[in-house]
């Protein structure tokens, strides 16, 4: 008999009122890591393919991976602490963490699910207060450096469901085990996923969201201007 309740909780647009992945790629810009014309260029065109549901995810994360590549450990702790305190915190707004901390008391198990890169998503995720994390896996060498590839399934448009289902494995459950589960986001990526769940919830849908979620009369949750 189902015995337990899920929260899925997407991350870029949805907790976080922008997205990670591209604003990692600005900050790239800003430490002088790539070059900033160009990258600027790519890192716009990538997220305008993601936002019309076209995104090319391979390419795209060679693209954005390749910055961590040949860097310190070191190197790339201290210039995600600065971007944590200079983009991610200031923007970690109470009604994203309200509604995490009800489902958290209400018992619900809870995860994020994002399609941008672990390194960039784990520290947020933390400051989230959320414990487990699905996420593109970012590879690294026997030295902990990271490769520029990544691991396994990415955690983008079907791949959510797989890798939450994965997820759901290594608890010892599996979909039939849970009683109710909600997954909020923000982006058509999604569908897959959120067609997955009993309460799908747009939050601060994108026009092909929006969409959708008006035809299935799904709710749509605006958690800050």
């Amino acid at each position: 008999m189902p015995h337990r309740n899920l929260a899925l909780f997407d991350l870029d647009n949805t907790l976080l009122p922008f997205d990670s992945d591209h604003a990692w790629g600005e900050f790239c810009v800003r430490l002088g890591w790539v070059d900033g014309d160009s990258y600027r260029l790519a890192n716009d065109r990538f997220y305008a393919e993601y936002r019309a549901g076209t995104l090319d995810m391979s390419a795209y994360l060679r693209f954005s991976l390749a910055p961590l590549v040949g860097r310190s450990p070191l190197e790339l702790s201290r210039a995600h602490a600065e971007f944590m305190h200079d983009i991610v915190l200031p923007q970690l707004r109470p009604q994203a963490v309200d509604l995490v901390r009800r489902h958290q008391a209400s018992g619900d198990l809870c995860a994020l699910v994002t399609a941008t890169n672990d390194f960039v998503t784990a520290p947020i995720a933390q400051a989230f207060g959320i414990a487990d994390l699905i996420a593109v896996q970012a590879e690294r060498d026997a030295q902990g450096r990271y490769t520029g590839g990544w691991v396994g399934v990415p955690s983008f448009r079907e791949g959510k469901v797989e890798r939450t289902t994965a997820w759901l494995g290594q608890q010892g459950l599996g979909w039939q085990d849970i009683a109710q589960s909600w997954f909020y986001s923000d982006s058509i990526n999604d569908r897959p996923l959120l067609e997955h769940v009993s309460h799908p919830v747009a939050v601060h849908p994108d026009a092909l969201l929006a969409e959708l979620a008006a035809q299935r009369g799904w709710p749509v949750l605006t958690l800050f201007p």
